[in-house]
């Protein structure tokens, strides 16, 4: 074993090597060394528990130079998301329109008036611009932007109610992904929740018996996630206006998804619009950016000046703002918003979600031959008609025709199957499906870039 051992260059005698200078020059001297002290230490493991060197040590530097690729593969991977789910919040939502992306690059490469006023010389608001773009596009008196809905929804409680109570229906006390629920947020706020009604009815009575002296807010949230069907009563908003307008008490509503279109037009199922609501008198909706808008990651606030200024001016405000390319990209995609007529063509998800289902179907038919050549014989590949669903708790129960390429293994083997799902998913540009009754199904709904497929599939 002690002649093992010796056989172990020593990181001086490599670092001499041609091969290691040019690794040197290429990754940096520090980090060449960190992984060279590490080899040493697990080939000494390896040769205590194996009484022999590792197959990789006839050539240090190939299996350093291997390892040092391995590290600069990004943590966010761009991916072909062929699951079914066009807004898929674990794939990252919204897929932002090229004038959004176009708008980012530029405020990344150089300075920008994020919060410079060129009138005067003198400070700005960083949202004021996107501001009053929305009170264009909705109708409101102003507007906040931070940085995604829960966020806003936690400063709209937090301003607007510490220390008091918020009337909230039963039936709309939602929990969003990763267990975050609208009662916890109030907890977090400073406020107390106040819920009324039953899970499938609540009636006006209900929040006007609910209203104390320590009432703050009427809240109406929508179950953008989940629905209730069947014996159900809920209050409009336009109901609980009047309510609060009576006892002089601020109604904000938190959309979750919020659109500012209506889908119905597009053939699409509607869904609440923010200017609707401004427009049935709620103080502050909320809604978020990069689901059915379109655009990045943020919650966007709007309605009365008096209350947006309040929330501007809570110490949470700054803590939960966001920065120059967030904005940026939120600007541009609103802009594509004053030009309706061309939106299902520059706006990506309004794009695959009206795609229409011939237009599917004849792509599945170009794409099974050659699938099926790629995968030379060892799989069947065949069309079949598919559901797919918005995603993101965006209208949950719709569903919208597809048409899906399934890849079945010919030995009808599960191993075979999944060895086939795991490549696709390591693969250069990992290709994303679903497993459905002993085949991989790859849903085109959201598919763009076929040739980038097939030379996936090819491997």
């Amino acid at each position: 074993m002690k002649t093992l051992f010796s056989q172990l260059p020593a990181i001086d005698s490599l670092l001499r090597q041609a091969d290691f200078q040019s690794l040197s020059d290429r990754w940096g001297h520090r980090q060449l060394v960190t992984l060279l002290r590490l080899l040493q230490q697990q080939a000494r493991q390896y040769i205590q528990q194996h009484q022999q060197l590792p197959e990789w040590s006839h050539n240090w530097a190939e299996h350093a130079s291997s390892l040092l690729e391995q590290t600069r593969v990004s943590g966010l991977q761009s991916v072909l998301n062929l699951s079914g789910t066009v807004l898929h919040t674990n794939l990252g939502r919204a897929l932002l329109a090229e004038p959004a992306v176009s708008a980012v690059s530029r405020v990344m490469r150089s300075p920008v008036t994020l919060e410079y006023a060129l009138d005067d010389a003198g400070r700005g608001h960083r949202d004021r611009a996107l501001a009053d773009l929305l009170c264009q596009l909705t109708g409101a008196e102003d507007a906040c932007i931070v940085n995604n809905n829960a966020a806003a929804v936690l400063l709209m409680l937090a301003a607007l109610a510490p220390d008091k109570s918020v009337v909230v229906s039963r039936g709309e006390l939602v929990e969003i992904g990763g267990s975050f629920r609208i009662p916890d947020v109030m907890t977090q706020a400073g406020c107390t929740l106040h819920e009324v009604g039953t899970t499938n009815r609540t009636h006006l009575k209900d929040y006007r018996q609910a209203v104390t002296a320590e009432t703050a807010l009427l809240m109406k949230v929508h179950t953008s996630n989940y629905q209730v069907q069947g014996f159900t009563k809920a209050v409009s908003e336009e109901e609980l206006v009047a309510l609060g307008n009576e006892l002089n008490l601020p109604v904000i509503s938190d959309l979750g998804s919020g659109s500012l279109i209506d889908l119905s037009l597009y053939g699409l199922p509607p869904e609440p619009m923010p200017q609707a609501l401004i427009a049935a008198g709620v103080s502050l909706v909320s809604f978020s950016g990069d689901k059915l808008l379109g655009g990045p990651q943020a919650g966007i606030i709007i309605g009365k000046k008096a209350l947006i200024e309040r929330l501007q001016q809570h110490p949470l405000k700054r803590a939960l703002r966001v920065d120059k390319m967030t904005l940026a990209a939120l600007e541009a995609t609103l802009q594509l918003y004053l030009h309706p007529e061309k939106l299902a063509q520059q706006l990506p998800t309004l794009r695959l979600l009206t795609r229409t289902l011939p237009d599917i179907a004849r792509q599945a038919e170009r794409l099974a031959p050659l699938l099926q050549t790629a995968l030379e014989g060892q799989f069947s590949v065949e069309c079949a008609d598919s559901l797919s669903q918005i995603g993101s708790g965006s209208l949950p129960v719709e569903q919208l025709p597809s048409v899906a390429l399934t890849l079945t293994p010919c030995d009808g083997s599960g191993s075979t199957l999944l060895a086939l799902a795991a490549r696709l998913r390591t693969g250069e540009v990992p290709v994303i499906g679903r497993i459905h009754h002993g085949s991989l199904w790859l849903d085109l709904r959201t598919l763009e870039d076929e040739a980038l497929l097939i030379r996936m599939i090819t491997g």
